[in-house]
């Protein structure tokens, strides 16, 4: 079956509008909002004003969707639930591989000091602690 062409203003945008204006819209909108804030609880560190960057994230995901609250237009708010949520996975793919590098330079450090046992601790103390789950 060929891909449906959608022409705005023509007889077939109607059923479509109208089913991009349901319920399902909003519960989609929801989702996204609430894996943003999911996601901006990683962010604990500070900006240069000492502001968390987890707050000034979750008010600005605020305040982008109390500005689209209004909008009508099926197909532009498809478009941004659909950037929204690209937009999120890479953040989250991003902060991921960093929070891996920054795992596996920890690792490493622990088994430079600690004479290369292989679990990634000294044998004793708390310096030497292998990251739990990580380790095998």
């Amino acid at each position: 079956m060929p891909p449906t062409i959608i022409i705005p203003g023509s007889a077939t945008t109607r059923p479509i509008a109208k089913h991009l204006k349901s319920s399902i819209t909003n519960a989609e909108a929801l989702s996204l909002y609430r894996e943003i804030l999911r996601t901006a609880k990683a962010f604990h560190w500070c900006d240069d004003k000492g502001i968390p960057w987890r707050i000034k994230l979750r008010a600005e995901a605020r305040k982008e969707f109390e500005s689209s609250r209004e909008e009508k237009d099926p197909l532009l708010i498809a478009r941004m639930l659909v950037t929204g949520r690209e937009c999120v996975r890479e953040v989250q793919m991003k902060f991921n591989e960093a929070d891996r590098k920054c795992w596996e330079r920890i690792q490493q450090d622990s088994l430079n000091r600690g004479g290369g046992d292989r679990d990634g601790g000294s044998g004793g103390g708390g310096g030497g602690r292998g990251v739990p789950g990580r380790n095998g």
